[in-house]
């Protein structure tokens, strides 16, 4: 992934993806006028940068609940899964949510064979940066977990892209495992748009749902255990932010989190 000023680059590490060194050389007669310049530039560059990255958090919308939503008639676990740009924020947001078991980032839309964080980057895989969440209807529904995702989790105005990150890997979509997951998606949809909530029209496409496939292990609880990565201090936790102040209700301080090999 590829951003201007703060990128999301990954491979097996966790890597700084904004660094700036600057070498400078002037002889003594003209250091004095160097010096004054440089000020200049430094304070040009930090005002660009600061709004750039003050541009970069998706901002929260209060949006009404579904006024469709699934029967629920004992307990039991039921699986979503979303596409919302990228995982690690989404993932980060649906692990402080109440009712919630478990959530795993991964892959949704192509086929099992390309399923790897690299192939899947290069855009042509059918394939989008997805979340699975594993929950329990009795303490929160499907509708409500929409609610959120269109809300807090992701802008669902952008076609093919989230804030920084773009391509079909970080569309907005919705992968229905059943009809009535479906119907009660594509009728909030429908809701949303009628209510006029947002000031462009929601691009959200209901898929069929394929398969999920979990992404590398090395993905896993990437907000939780890296809050101050610079990606994820700048495009995510204010989502963590705005889902306590949203939804005081059902928010959770402590995330459940996704048990892997590693941990």
């Amino acid at each position: 992934m590829r951003l201007t000023i703060v990128s999301k680059s990954v491979n097996n590490s966790v890597n700084k993806p904004m660094s700036k060194t600057v070498t400078t050389q002037a002889s003594s007669w003209k250091r004095s006028s160097f010096a004054k310049l440089a000020g200049v530039v430094a304070i040009a560059v930090g005002a660009l940068v600061t709004q750039r990255i003050a541009n970069s958090a998706e901002p929260a919308t209060k949006i009404p609940a579904p006024a469709q939503d699934e029967k629920v008639a004992a307990n039991h676990s039921e699986t979503a899964v979303f596409a919302g740009g990228c995982f690690w924020g989404v993932q980060g947001v649906f692990e402080h949510v109440r009712g919630v078991t478990q959530v795993a980032a991964g892959y949704s839309g192509g086929a099992a064979g390309t399923a790897q964080y690299d192939t899947v980057e290069e855009g042509d895989t059918g394939h989008a940066e997805s979340v699975q969440i594993t929950y329990d209807p009795t303490q929160i529904t499907y509708g409500r977990l929409l609610q959120i995702f269109f809300s807090v989790a992701h802008n669902p105005t952008e076609l093919n892209y989230q804030g920084p990150d773009h391509g079909t890997q970080y569309r907005s979509a919705v992968f229905a495992v059943n009809a009535e997951q479906r119907s009660i998606a594509q009728a909030y949809i429908a809701q949303l748009q009628q209510a006029h909530v947002f000031s462009s029209p929601v691009v959200t496409h209901v898929e069929a749902f394929k398969g999920f496939y979990p992404a590398e292990a090395y993905h896993q609880n990437f907000l939780a255990l890296h809050p101050d990565y610079p990606y994820i201090a700048i495009n995510d936790m204010p989502k963590i932010t705005d889902l306590k102040r949203m939804f005081p209700d059902i928010y959770r301080n402590d995330p459940v989190l996704l048990k892997t090999a590693a941990s």
